[in-house]
C-alpha cells in the first residue's frame, strides 16, 4: 500500500499539497488594500504630503516662485515679535471665548424645547438646523455684511430702541460681534447632537425626581447635565476647533481687509495675507503649524478636564 506523500513509482516522497485556505487571508488583505487605495492615495497626496511639505517650508524662506531657502527658526522668532500676529491671536481668542459658549448655550436651550412633544416638531427642527447648512457660504456672509452696514436693518432696528451705535461693520468695537452673531446663528448642528443626547435620558429619572419634590432647575442640574455630559463634551470640543478655523466669514464681512483697524484679523485671515497676498509661504506655513500646536494643546486640556465633569455610564458601573 502506497504511503501518503510518496510518488506513484516508489521514488522519494513529493511535496505535500498546500491547503488553499492558507492563501485566503493574504489574498483578502490585498483585495482590502485595493479597495482602500483611493483613500490611501488621497491621504498621501492631499493630506500627508502637503503637511510634510508645509513643515519643511516653515523653516525656509519661500515665496512660491524661487527655491526654498533654509533659515531655521527665523520664521517663528519673527512671528512672536510681530505685533499683527499677536493681534490675530487676541482677536481669535476673543472670538472663541465669546462665540463658542453662547452658541452652545443657545443650541442646548433650543434642543430642550424641541425635545418635548409638540405639533410641527419636525418643521421646527429643520428650520433651526437649516442655517448650519448655508451659514458658512460666501453668499450668506455677503448678506450678513449688508445687514450690519450703516443705515441697514440692524442699524435701523437698534435706533428704534435709542441705541445710536451705527453700522457694526465699520466700527472696530462692534464688527467682531457681528461675526459672533453669525456663528451663533448657525447653532443647528450642535442642537441636533444635543437633541439626540436628550432623547437618551431615561424618563424614569425625571419621574423619580418629581416624586422626591425636585423642581425644574434641580432636575436640569442633577439629571440632564450629568446624563448629556459626554454629548456636551463632544460639542465643546468640536465647536472650539471650528472656531479656531474661522476664515470665510471674517474675510467676506470685512471686504477682504480683515478690518477695520484689524478688528476682524483672525488668525487664518492673517495667515492668508502672509501666504497669498505677501507671497510669504514659509512664514504662513510656520503660522499654520503654530495654530495646529495651539489647537492640540486646547484639545489636550479639554480631554484632561473631562475627568471632572464628564460622566460615562460605563464608569458608573
Amino acid at each position: 500500500m502506497r504511503q501518503a506523500g510518496t510518488s506513484s513509482d516508489g521514488d522519494a516522497p513529493g511535496p505535500a499539497p498546500r491547503p488553499a485556505g492558507r492563501l485566503r487571508p493574504k489574498r483578502d488583505g490585498l483585495i482590502g488594500y485595493l479597495f482602500m487605495s483611493p483613500w490611501i492615495a488621497g491621504f498621501l497626496l492631499l493630506t500627508a504630503g502637503p503637511m510634510a511639505a508645509s513643515l519643511y517650508f516653515a523653516f525656509t524662506e519661500y515665496n512660491l516662485f524661487d527655491s526654498p531657502k533654509w533659515i531655521g527658526l527665523d520664521n517663528f522668532t519673527e512671528m512672536l515679535d510681530d505685533p499683527r500676529w499677536r493681534t490675530s491671536v487676541e482677536v481669535t481668542a476673543k472670538y472663541v471665548v465669546i462665540g463658542t459658549p453662547i452658541k452652545l448655550l443657545l443650541a442646548l436651550g433650543v434642543a430642550m424645547l424641541l425635545a418635548q412633544s409638540r405639533r410641527g416638531q419636525g418643521f421646527y427642527r429643520a428650520a433651526f438646523y437649516a442655517p448650519s447648512l448655508v451659514g458658512a457660504s460666501v453668499s450668506v456672509a455677503i448678506v450678513w455684511r449688508a445687514l450690519f452696514s450703516d443705515d441697514a436693518v440692524v442699524d435701523r432696528t437698534q435706533s428704534l430702541f435709542g441705541m445710536d451705535v451705527g453700522g457694526w461693520i465699520g466700527d472696530p468695537t462692534w464688527v467682531l460681534y457681528s461675526l459672533v452673531a453669525l456663528t451663533v446663528w448657525q447653532f443647528g448642528a450642535p442642537m441636533v447632537i444635543f437633541l439626540a443626547g436628550l432623547k437618551q435620558v431615561p424618563r424614569e429619572l425625571y419621574e423619580a425626581a418629581e416624586v422626591d419634590g425636585a423642581g425644574p432647575w434641580r432636575r436640569f442640574w442633577n439629571i440632564t447635565l450629568p446624563m448629556i455630559s459626554p454629548v456636551m463634551f463632544f460639542n465643546v470640543l468640536l465647536e472650539t476647533i471650528h472656531s479656531f478655523q474661522i476664515f470665510g466669514s471674517a474675510y467676506v464681512v470685512s471686504n477682504s481687509t480683515c478690518g477695520p483697524a484689524d478688528a476682524t484679523l483672525v488668525y487664518t485671515c492673517y495667515l492668508y495675507q502672509q501666504g497669498f497676498e505677501n507671497s510669504r509661504m514659509g512664514f504662513a506655513s510656520a503660522m499654520a503649524w503654530m495654530l495646529l500646536i495651539a489647537v492640540g494643546l486646547v484639545t489636550a486640556v479639554l480631554f484632561w478636564s473631562q475627568r471632572r465633569w464628564v460622566h460615562y455610564e460605563e464608569a458608573a458601573r
